[in-house]
């Protein structure tokens, strides 16, 4: 699968992604560490890449400011508990292919993960 990694999503969880065979780009990458939520959810949809993040103000911007992407993955981890929220994000990646994905917002917990399908164009 195919991600751009928000500047606040932890190294660990980026290198754990890369070790399971997909391709992350970090916002650092491309130029865009310092770039508003918005115009990161806009390279990633430009891209057709999946958006990983750990900042919860993206459901705001994709639910109740409608702003349309391409899947979003918000990672509810802090260090204590990343061990158990990678665990659940590769079940996460395992049971949706990356297609699936880019229609839906994921949150993904210790344990357990939810899906939000997202507006359509």
């Amino acid at each position: 699968m195919r991600f751009i990694a928000d500047q606040d999503v932890y190294w660990l969880t980026i290198r754990v992604l890369r070790e399971w065979g997909h391709e992350v780009t970090t916002a650092r990458d491309l130029g865009m560490q310092k770039a508003s939520d918005e115009d990161l959810l806009n390279k990633a949809r430009a891209l057709s890449k999946i958006f990983l993040t750990r900042d919860k103000d993206f459901g705001t911007l994709t639910f109740l400011k409608e702003k349309i992407s391409t899947g979003i993955i918000f990672l509810r981890c802090s260090p204590t508990n990343l061990d158990a929220v990678h665990q659940e994000l590769k079940r996460l990646l395992s049971v949706h292919d990356e297609e699936a994905l880019k229609c839906y917002f994921s949150v993904v917990e210790p344990n357990r993960y939810r899906i939000r399908k997202l507006g359509v164009e």
